[in-house]
């Protein structure tokens, strides 16, 4: 297995504050403007967007490859982050991220484990790991026994 890894994309612009941006061997495009508050267009994703998403969706897979590993059953994960962005001596920057994760387990026996590998998955998420912001975890586990059909 190698030690580097290259992930690539390319953004183009198309009209306005609005362009495309695409990645390799991914044949679908997502088309992004500026956030409202810079001007930007209204119902398309924006670079801010997309950064808080690519901290959702690390975490997420993340947990899901330990939660794997630890042979743990969830029942589901939802993952709310929001990025607070603010502006600073050197300008805008995003100051911190919070992960908001709520996890649901069929038992109560499950309750402490899921919290701590909810924690062991925000440690491990190389995209919290490469951020300069503070990164928040407010974890919720809930139980939820599932019904069986007779």
């Amino acid at each position: 297995m190698p030690n580097i890894y290259h992930y690539r994309s390319e953004a183009t612009w198309t009209s306005n504050r609005r362009g495309i941006v695409e990645a390799e061997d991914i044949p679908r495009t997502i088309n992004f403007s500026a956030p409202l508050e810079f001007q930007g267009e209204p119902g398309l994703w924006t670079p801010e967007h997309l950064l808080v998403s690519a901290v959702a969706t690390c975490y997420l897979t993340t947990f899901r490859a330990i939660a794997e590993i630890s042979h743990f059953q969830m029942e589901s994960l939802q993952v709310a982050t929001e990025g607070i962005l603010e502006k600073l001596e050197g300008g805008l920057r995003f100051t911190q991220i919070i992960i908001r994760p709520v996890l649901t387990v069929a038992n109560e026996d499950d309750r402490e484990r899921g919290l701590r590998l909810l924690e062991k998955a925000e440690r491990a998420c190389l995209v919290t790991r490469s951020l300069n912001s503070q990164v928040v975890l407010e974890p919720t586990v809930a139980v939820e026994i599932p019904t069986y059909a007779l």
